[in-house]
């Protein structure tokens, strides 16, 4: 089966970061080279993580050390993506906020007070060190009519020694004390591709999503009208794919294999692509 990625030329390019990019701290096979030929071809881009613990000049750093050079404007994550949506809701409300730096430092420079009491919205993202005192807090507010925001909807999140709980599962434990569902801002929600394209002027029409998940970068990619191409370097497996109702544009071993396509898929260049 040819999977074409059609006549339409890319002009801007989204890519996940974990199991895309990196690995466990350490740069995947082509990953440098992708971002320097992105840059050397001019494109616009962003690097998107669901991640909301880091700031952008966290993950850049990260991304250094494993060889990886950009600035810290072309990262965009779930945690400022919910800052973003939260500030268009309500500017400069109050909310009680349940993270770490990359999501509280995205909530103060969007304008919000962050608050315990008599607040707008509950924001919960991803912490390594969940404290049952600020649940508790988040159950109460929620119960009190406070909107329920989440960043991410992922259970799990990886770690040397084996999976931790995240925003997901956590989230889960505040719906069931309060029967509220949160609105989750990050992947599979398409408005983090939204937010992504309209950061860089970009259009779904001529944009590629990358990642390495069927039910999150592919799915999203998907709803918000991009073509996408899944890497198996990171959570799903080829013989997977057939499992989802619905596929990728193109379907490719690592972002090594995506490195030439950046300069045959410009906008002067009409090719049809495709992988057998």
């Amino acid at each position: 089966m040819t999977i074409s990625f059609d006549d339409r030329s890319v002009s801007t390019w989204l890519t996940d970061m974990d199991g895309v990019l990196v690995h466990e701290q350490q740069a995947l096979p082509g990953a440098a080279e992708f971002i320097a030929e992105l840059q050397r071809c001019d494109r616009r881009f962003l690097v998107l993580t669901n991640n909301s613990i880091f700031t952008p000049r966290d993950l850049r750093a990260r991304l250094s050390r494993a060889g990886i050079d950009l600035a810290e404007e072309s990262i965009w994550t779930s945690a400022l993506a919910t800052a973003q949506f939260l500030s268009e809701q309500s500017p400069g409300a109050a909310a009680y906020v349940i993270g770490e730096a990359g999501l509280t430092s995205a909530m103060h420079d969007a304008g919000f007070i962050l608050s315990d009491t008599d607040v707008e919205f509950v924001v919960l993202g991803e912490t390594r060190t969940y404290s049952f005192e600020a649940i508790t807090r988040a159950i109460r507010l929620v119960g009190q009519g406070a909107k329920f925001i989440a960043t991410n909807p992922d259970v799990t999140g990886p770690s040397t020694e084996g999976p931790l709980p995240a925003t997901g599962s956590v989230a889960a434990m505040i719906t069931a004390a309060t029967g509220i569902e949160p609105y989750y801002v990050g992947k599979p929600n398409p408005l983090m591709m939204r937010t992504a394209l309209n950061r860089i002027s970009a259009h779904s029409e001529t944009s590629v999503m990358i990642g390495d998940r069927m039910d999150t970068d592919v799915k999203s990619g998907l709803e918000a009208g991009m073509r996408s191409i899944l890497v198996l370097s990171g959570s799903t497996a080829r013989e997977e794919i057939v499992r989802f109702p619905y596929r990728p544009t193109m379907v490719l071993d690592g972002i090594a294999d995506v490195v030439p396509l950046i300069e045959q898929l410009t906008p002067a260049s009409y090719e049809e692509l495709g992988e057998d």
